[in-house]
Formats: structure tokens, C-alpha cells, sequence
């Protein structure tokens, strides 16, 4: 790649950030389709995050930011602008600076994992889905599992008031849905979604009961760790079908390009020249 005076760059702003693997899919991409453009890691923590979200963007060949963990939800109160799913979701993984240079917020998150399912043949309207994990990511697959028409949504987090909020917001915008918290029960549920950190490291407690889990489930995955977690690995075992971490990333990306005024793509060219590591 050709990094020169003209090159744009993205911000992937997040703490820590080994795990990060979108360098690895837009950066052969930009190279690919001869954009001068690169998403740069950058390590901020949450001390420093708001000073280093608003300071970045005063540099003229800045033209975005994607925000990862633990910065979701605190983006939430640092833009101007908020995209209705965003608000919906409580959390911001996309930011950029409109043409009156004021922050503007969107959340693609969950756009990427319900595109992701419906890929893979699973059709979310009407069926019942739990999300474990009340975060940024597990927010924004909750609210877009709402959109795609879900009739029963259980939300689960070890911090009961972000559970509560979330569904306070999901009844807001839907109140025909069933919205449950409280448990991580997998009984009884067509979609189970790990949106926990939990899997990242080696030996990490699983995020819910996989015993619990029927095999007919469709059961997804945020973690980006490795391409198949301990928890994928054993509800796969099973016979569910899974969704992998990076599923819901290739998905989104071709948004998040649109959203950054570049070229787009599609998921299935993105596949082709990444360039992923675990």
C-alpha cells in the first residue's frame, strides 16, 4: 500500500486492541481496489477516550472512526448527532464529522449481524431470541433483531440496570415485541447470541448453559479472539448452526463504507481479500 499526504485514514479506536481484525479486511481491500485510504489501530483508554475521540477529528485527513470496546455506549454522550438505531441501541460504533463539523453518531452493529443471519437462511421474524451481554454490540443486535420483526427478545446482562434500560428503549420503539430480562436461560430460544466478552481468553466460563440450548438454534458469536470460540465449538457439537465473529464485521463493512463517503463493496469480494489472522 501506498501511504502518501492524500491518504485518508479511519480510526479504530478501541482498548485493547489485539483483537482487532478490521485492518486486516478494509486495509487489502483499499489496496485492492486502489484507494488511498487506511484504517490506522489506535489504543485509548477510557480516561483519555473522549479528549482523544474529539482531537483526532481535527485532523484534516481523518474521515471516520470505528469505535470497538469499551467505547460503544460512552460515544453515545460525545457526538452531536444521533442516528435513530443508535439511540435505540444506547451505543455508537461509527463516527464521523458532518459539513457543519459537528460529530455525527450511527450504529452498524447490529445491521451486520441480522445480515449475517439471514445469509445463512435463518428468517428472525417471529421467531423468539436471547441476547446474553447488554453492551455496546449486544444493545445494537437487539435492536436491529427488534426491526427485523423478532416476536419474543430476552436481553440478559450481569449489570441488571443495562438490561433494564435496553428493554425500556426496545418496548419504547416496539411495544408489540415481548421484551424479557433477567435470566440467560437458552431454553426455549430459536436464536441464542453470545455478546460477552466471554471466549476471549482460553479459559473463560461459558456464557450461558450450552446444555440448555436446543439443537434446532441458531447461535451467534461477537467474539473475535479466534474464528470459532470454546462456546461455538460446543453448541456446534450439538448441531446448531453458528455464526462466527467476524460474519457480523464483513457484513456491516460495505455500510460503514458508504457511511465514510468511499467506494463500496460487497461482503462476499471483502471475504475474498482479507487478509484475517487470529
Amino acid at each position: 500500500m501506498n501511504i502518501n499526504g492524500s491518504t485518508k485514514v479511519i480510526a479504530h479506536i478501541g482498548y485493547p486492541t489485539q483483537t482487532f481484525k478490521s485492518p486486516m479486511i478494509y486495509n487489502p481491500y483499499f489496496e485492492a481496489a486502489g484507494i488511498n485510504a487506511l484504517v490506522v489501530p489506535f489504543s485509548s483508554q477510557a480516561t483519555v477516550y473522549p479528549e482523544f475521540l474529539r482531537s483526532i477529528f481535527s485532523c484534516g485527513n481523518v474521515i471516520g472512526a470505528l469505535i470497538t470496546m469499551p467505547h460503544k455506549v460512552t460515544t453515545i454522550g460525545l457526538v452531536e448527532r444521533l442516528s435513530p438505531t443508535a439511540q435505540i441501541a444506547g451505543s455508537c460504533n461509527a463516527v464521523r464529522l458532518g459539513a457543519d463539523g459537528k460529530l455525527e453518531g450511527d450504529m452498524f452493529d447490529g445491521e451486520g449481524f441480522v445480515r449475517s443471519v439471514r445469509r445463512k437462511g435463518f428468517t428472525p421474524q417471529g421467531k423468539a431470541a436471547l441476547v446474553v451481554g447488554c453492551g455496546g454490540v449486544g444493545c445494537a443486535i437487539a435492536a436491529s433483531l427488534a426491526e427485523a420483526g423478532v416476536a419474543r427478545l430476552a436481553v440478559c446482562d450481569l449489570n441488571a440496570a443495562s438490561a433494564e434500560a435496553l428493554a425500556g428503549r426496545l418496548k419504547n420503539h416496539y411495544p408489540d415485541l415481548i421484551v424479557e430480562t433477567g435470566s440467560n436461560d437458552p431454553d426455549g430460544f430459536d436464536l441464542v447470541v453470545n455478546a460477552t466478552p466471554l471466549g476471549m481468553y482460553e479459559h473463560d466460563p461459558m456464557p450461558m448453559d450450552v446444555a440448555r440450548i436446543s439443537p434446532q438454534a441458531y447461535v451467534g458469536d461477537v467474539v473475535l479472539q479466534g474464528e470459532t470460540t470454546a462456546f461455538l465449538a460446543a453448541v456446534k457439537a450439538k448441531g446448531c448452526t453458528v455464526q462466527i465473529g467476524t460474519d457480523m464485521l464483513f457484513e456491516q463493512i460495505p455500510v460503514y463504507l458508504e457511511y465514510f463517503g468511499l467506494p463500496t463493496t460487497t461482503a462476499e469480494h471483502l471475504r475474498q481479500v482479507a487478509k484475517i489472522q487470529y
